[in-house]
């Protein structure tokens, strides 16, 4: 039951009704008894200036952003940080003071889910090529090259849009961040499909996964299905694959800690809880 000293977060998007943020943080808020409620914010695209501005103001704690507001966030913002900066766009606001404040998540909840659902994966052991160019693309070749990965390959169909992403993120004394044609599959420790090829309704990711090492890992970050084509294949040829439900999972974390002022865990219980909700392909 919420009181008049409930702290309400939420998450903005077009159409909105989609999104497991609500399942996933409303678990959290069960789980540590807090007296607080998270919910989904339907907003029209061009609006949600106006729209987190009027929330800011009326004590709203926060809210994460999905499809199609995170530039818009960006944009919005009094304050943003690093990996705003870099992923150029923003899936988590904290409202403070009557500041938004402004984080890109993505690519954190990225790192952790690989740590957990690849034990031993570091973002130093080689080559990861990205397939996509858009902004989940952008927030994980961001996040791989602070963690020290040594080479990051991006293929895109819009050569274009990988080039400009490649020189954005470029910095001094981090790894190489390329663009190629086709995916250097017999160089890349790691292959990660940022694209919505896949996902339930769309067409799925047709490539030949034979080249990749034997001790190669293969991540998909859609999580709608959670087994996509691709991780099949890949687990079919005795790879280890990585789903994106615990990218989502993961990602939430920062945010959940800044507005409910408790840092969640992510375990096999949250998991099954959001899961539930997710359909087969």
């Amino acid at each position: 039951m919420l009181t008049g000293r409930s702290k309400v977060a939420g998450v903005f998007g077009w159409p909105v009704s989609h999104s497991r943020s609500p399942r996933l943080h409303g678990f959290w808020l069960e789980r540590y008894g807090i007296d607080g409620t998270y919910i989904p914010l339907p907003v029209e695209p061009g609006r949600l200036p106006e729209v987190a501005r009027a929330l800011t103001l009326a004590g709203f704690a926060g809210a994460n952003v999905t499809i199609p507001h995170k530039e818009a966030a960006f944009a919005c913002c009094d304050e943003v940080d690093d990996t705003a900066h870099r992923a150029g766009a923003v899936n988590t606001l904290v409202f403070q003071g009557g500041l938004i404040i402004g984080s890109n998540t993505d690519g954190w909840g990225f790192l952790a889910s690989m740590e957990e659902q690849a034990p031993g994966w570091r973002a130093t052991d080689g080559t990861v090529t990205l397939l996509g160019a858009g902004g989940a693309a952008r927030a994980i070749a961001a996040a791989l090259l602070k963690a020290g990965c040594p080479r990051v390959v991006l293929v895109n169909r819009a050569t274009w849009r990988a080039e400009k992403l490649a020189r954005d993120l470029e910095r001094p004394g981090e790894g190489r961040i390329e663009v190629a044609a086709a995916p250097p599959l017999a160089e890349t420790a790691l292959l990660v499909n940022t694209t919505p090829l896949g996902m339930r309704g769309q067409p799925p990711l047709e490539i030949d996964l034979s080249p990749l090492p034997d001790t190669a890992v293969v991540c998909d970050i859609v999580y709608v299905p959670l087994e996509t084509p691709l991780l099949a294949a890949a687990r079919a040829r005795g790879l280890r694959a990585v789903d994106g439900l615990g990218m989502l999972l993961h990602q939430g974390r920062p945010g959940f800690a800044a507005w409910f002022s408790v840092m969640p865990e992510v375990d096999a219980a949250l998991r099954a809880h959001v899961a539930a909700d997710i359909p087969p392909r």
